[in-house]
């Protein structure tokens, strides 16, 4: 009878569990599917306007691009449906006017919890980005933008992207239940830092070029191999992971570096200030990473001094609700890389 109620008290902490964090997980995932908007001026006063939405099923995100007051739309413009996402595309006259110091809104964003991507390429050159939500629906395009202001900009996108991609953190906090030790999680935390910023790197700079679709089924099946590994070690086995956390954390930050830069090339980076971007952008995404192990490992030491029987259930029903979540990512993906 006992042994019946523990086990039934494993199932409800389990279920709870995965329902608490499948809720984001269906929603969002890794998966980073904003709206963009590319503007680009050329010479003659001429803007070209992009416009991609993504759908849900049949419908198209009730999201509308505000242009400046002086464009002119010049013909009807086109567009098609793609792959979850309807595209158009329309150009403009600005007569003898400049982008520069003008306001663009994206309208709807207050009602709809959606990101936009904005990308202003001008025709001297200069390129701007922004991500636009519901608490700030517009970009104003800097007369002149300073290296410090891009810097700043890159490195708050890093830092938004990490903390809300849910597969990055699951990732993080399963290293977190099987290293033990503040030296090392310190060197496993550094393996990954390593193995994502190389491989960032490289495929930001177009030396290295796998498609998304595969790359997160990867993400998500290393998710459900770790959660695996956790499940072994709190039945007292020792873990390859367990023993070698900094070699497993490398590895899979491999491909963890790959999804970053997926969502860096959907924000879109400057030509001319390649490095500085990609820089910042990945000490952002290291300062969200940094809070959520900081704030992870502050709460684990907290429950583990606890040492109650429904913290110790709580434990060991943890990797269960984190595996099924990433198996779930794992199939839903991989069913994506084979109707590609």
């Amino acid at each position: 009878m006992i042994k019946r109620l523990v086990n039934l008290q494993h199932g409800i902490f389990a279920a709870l569990l995965m329902l608490l964090c499948s809720l984001p997980a269906t929603l969002s995932a890794d998966e980073f599917r904003p709206a963009l908007l590319e503007v680009t001026e050329r010479d003659g006063g001429w803007v070209d306007v992009t416009w991609k939405v993504p759908t849900m099923g049949d419908q198209v995100l009730a999201l509308t691009p505000v242009l400046p007051d002086f464009l002119e739309q010049m013909g009807p413009g086109a567009g098609q449906q793609v792959a979850g996402a309807w595209i158009e595309t329309k150009s403009y006259s600005a007569g003898d006017q400049v982008l520069n110091g003008a306001t663009i809104t994206v309208e709807g964003l207050v009602k709809i919890p959606a990101d936009v991507v904005v990308r202003v390429n001008l025709a001297d050159g200069a390129e701007h980005s922004a991500i636009l939500r519901s608490v700030n629906n517009s970009f104003t395009i800097p007369e002149q933008v300073t290296r410090w202001e891009l810097a700043v900009s890159y490195w708050q996108m890093g830092t938004i992207h990490i903390l809300e991609g849910l597969d990055h953190l699951l990732f993080l906090l399963t290293l977190l239940l099987i290293v033990n030790g503040i030296w090392p999680l310190l060197k496993t935390v550094t393996a990954f830092t390593i193995a994502h910023s190389l491989t960032l790197a490289l495929a930001t700079l177009d030396l290295v070029h796998i498609p998304s679709v595969p790359t997160e089924a990867v993400i998500s099946l290393s998710i459900m191999l770790l959660a695996v590994e956790v499940v072994h070690k709190n039945q007292g086995e020792l873990t390859s992971s367990e023993r070698f956390p900094w070699l497993v954390a490398f590895s899979f930050g491999l491909v963890h570096g790959l999804g970053f830069a997926g969502a860096l090339s959907e924000i879109g980076v400057p030509q001319n200030e390649v490095p500085l971007s990609l820089l910042m952008f990945n000490l952002g995404v290291e300062t969200g990473q940094v809070m959520f192990v900081l704030v992870v490992s502050l709460l684990l030491a907290g429950l583990r001094s606890l040492h109650s029987h429904s913290v110790l259930t709580l434990t060991r029903a943890t990797p269960y609700a984190i595996g099924g979540i990433a198996a779930y990512w794992t199939i839903d993906r991989l069913v994506g890389t084979f109707t590609m």
